[in-house]
């Protein structure tokens, strides 16, 4: 296929603007406890020594407190760090305060993750106040609406790619446009790796081809892109550094699953077997009540020597019972072979359809099935999760607690659908 190759910046104004709430969860934890305000906290996994910090606040990356750390290792950089478990709730309701907000703007917009948004203006009366004068109009709002010490970064450019590297140019609380009159000036002060989806093993490859800089990256011919990347990804960058769209495409739901690092060494079967019904009770609630159907179990296993071992199957029959579920994923779990202390569990179903009509079984009434997973559902929809569950499940409430990822807004999108 051919491709048009000599492109320059893209002339349109800039119509998408992107949305990034700064240090999100320990920000929100922030608004919640105004005695956090202007302290180093971060958010960890587990606030134990060996949880993994998953937001550290602006003040705590001032002294070099980062995603992915240990709690150790943020509190030797600064010994007085406050560590907080999460609460998903908060975010949650974070997150539905702020599409609320930019629903008034335009319909076109959609979550990128719980702490991320991008809206198209174009063709929207919103646009004619200007992108510049929207976006402090929107950081106003959110301050009075949803919460005076949330801040968010915003970013305007022609294009998906352009808007979210301006939002990260000045954070926190910061305000660029990327544009065909400044895009050479803003380019020239970046780094490849500064660009989102270039690390160092892409860096790398465009090294090997000559390109060091950002403006290097723009300035090189599309043949020496597509050497670089051997696939059409070097015509996607081509494009995205010129302002042209070409991340606009929305992928369907593949699969459902959970995951959960153990705070305590477990290797026998029997002992994870209550984590794991767990999980997939979760995971089985959460496909029904957005109407799949799954054909396939997957399970892996994570040890503490760093090694891993995963193993999916693929079933004749539809699944969406959990209990069905688990014993797919339970005698995985017994192919295991184990190389000491697991150290994290994870299941997901993948094969998925919206089917309607079940297939009927011999030795099983498969209707009056769906109607009692049905009638279970509903009762732990009203009176909260797992007010029914299986016995294995006893003694786990601690287990496997309420989690959310910075990526994980399906369920809230078809939450908020059903509203």
């Amino acid at each position: 296929m051919a491709y048009p190759t000599e492109l320059g910046f893209n002339p349109k104004p800039s119509t998408i603007m992107h949305l990034d709430i700064n240090s999100c969860f320990a920000t929100i934890e922030q608004q919640a406890n105004p005695h956090l305000r202007g302290k180093p906290i971060a958010v960890a996994a587990y606030t134990t020594p060996s949880g993994c910090i998953v937001a550290p606040s602006v003040e705590a990356k001032r002294y070099g407190i980062k995603v992915g750390m240990r709690v150790k290792e943020g509190k030797l950089l600064y010994p007085g760090l406050i560590v907080l478990p999460p609460d998903p709730w908060k975010y949650r309701n974070v997150h539905l305060g702020l599409r609320k907000i930019l629903s008034d703007y335009t319909a076109d917009f959609s979550p990128k993750s719980i702490d991320e948004f991008v809206l198209n203006l174009e063709g929207y009366p919103a646009f004619q106040k200007g992108m510049c004068e929207l976006a402090c109009e929107i950081k106003t709002r959110i301050k009075a609406e949803v919460g005076d010490w949330l801040t968010v970064s915003v970013g305007i450019a022609p294009n998906r790619f352009l808007a979210k590297t301006g939002a990260s140019l000045h954070k926190p609380d910061g305000l660029d446009e990327i544009n065909k009159g400044n895009f050479l000036n803003i380019y020239s002060k970046l780094s490849l790796t500064d660009l989102c989806g270039i690390k160092a093993r892409n860096a790398v490859r465009l090294n090997n081809m000559g390109i060091y800089s950002v403006l290097d990256f723009y300035n090189a011919p599309y043949w020496k892109l597509k050497a670089a990347f051997a696939s059409v990804l070097g015509y996607y960058w081509y494009l995205r550094l010129r302002g042209w769209e070409i991340d606009d495409v929305v992928f369907g739901r593949k699969s459902y699953g959970n995951s959960f690092a153990l705070p305590k060494p477990l290797s026998a079967p029997e002992e994870l077997s209550p984590i794991l019904s767990k999980l997939v009770e979760k995971m089985g609630a959460r496909l029904r009540k957005a109407g799949y159907k799954a054909k396939g179990v997957h399970l892996a296993v994570f040890f503490r020597d760093q090694t891993f071992w995963h193993k999916g199957v693929t079933t004749s029959k539809v699944l969406f019972d959990s209990r069905d579920i688990y014993k797919e994923a339970f005698r995985l779990l017994t192919r295991c072979p184990y190389k000491g202390p697991v150290r994290e569990l994870a299941v997901s179903a993948f094969n998925l359809s919206r089917e309607r009509s079940l297939q009927m079984e011999l030795f099983q009434d498969v209707a009056k099935k769906e109607k009692i997973v049905k009638a279970v559902d509903k009762v732990n929809e009203r009176w909260g999760n797992f007010v029914i569950t299986p016995a294995r499940m006893l003694n786990t409430k601690d287990v496997v607690i309420d989690r959310i990822a910075f990526g994980g807004v399906k369920e809230l999108e078809e939450f908020v659908n059903v509203l």
